[in-house]
């Protein structure tokens, strides 16, 4: 038996949580919200079912907060992919292609986090959520923002909008529709980015694995923990 030191139960604790974000994503992408359970994702997870509860208050703020790391993790990946750039208006243009990618890709996992948004709870804060702020900002930083404080929340609207206009039941918008009305404000040429007809990037928005978001490994010697 491994010994259970402080800093053993933490990272076990820390990837219970992990499993959980994965399993959400993966359920609600599969089966849509309503169909999926906490028993559900608890059980894809391989966690015990009390561990939701203590990590999250809610199945809507797991999702949420699991949707929140899916962008993350997607915008981040843009921004890094090569060849690296620090040239701003690139990266805002990978950053606009990223999230209307996960609209196209994922619409059933895109269209469940924007109809909860719009629920009593509304928009959530939670860790998930401040790391893409923090990404978004600094891509409004880097294109030349004087007003990040201004210009980020503009940003998110937009994306958030452009995501909600192309997943409405019976009446989306095309994806290249909105991408071109998105370059356009920020003067964008249509080739940055990942364009419409361009081949697919390794890692983009259709990948179905999604395990390299979430940092889920056991640590060597020591299985992993069901219990809190």
């Amino acid at each position: 038996m491994c010994p259970r030191s402080a800093s053993v139960n933490e990272e076990l604790r820390r990837r219970s949580r992990e499993r959980l974000l994965q399993a959400a994503v993966e359920l609600v992408g599969e089966r849509g919200y309503e169909a999926t359970t906490l028993g559900d994702i608890a059980d894809r997870a391989g966690s015990a079912r009390g561990l939701v509860s203590y990590y999250f208050p809610g199945k809507r703020r797991l999702v949420q907060s699991a949707v929140h790391r899916l962008m993350h993790r997607t915008l981040q990946e843009a921004l890094e992919r090569e060849p690296r750039t620090e040239d701003g208006r690139e990266r805002m243009a990978r950053a606009i292609d990223a999230i209307l990618g996960l609209a196209r890709d994922r619409p059933v996992l895109m269209r469940q986090h924007m109809a909860g948004i719009l629920q009593a709870e509304g928009f959530v804060q939670c860790p998930e959520q401040r790391r893409l702020a923090e990404l978004l900002r600094e891509v409004c930083a880097g294109a030349g923002s004087h007003d990040v404080d201004a210009d980020y929340p503009m940003l998110r609207s937009l994306l958030m909008g452009a995501v909600y206009a192309a997943l409405v039941p019976g009446a989306p918008m095309p994806v290249p529709v909105l991408r071109a009305e998105l370059f356009d404000r920020y003067r964008l040429d249509w080739e940055m980015g990942v364009p419409p007809d361009s081949v697919a990037v390794p890692g983009g928005t259709c990948d179905e694995d999604l395990s390299r978001f979430f940092a889920t490994g056991s640590s060597p010697g020591c299985p992993d923990d069901q219990s809190k």
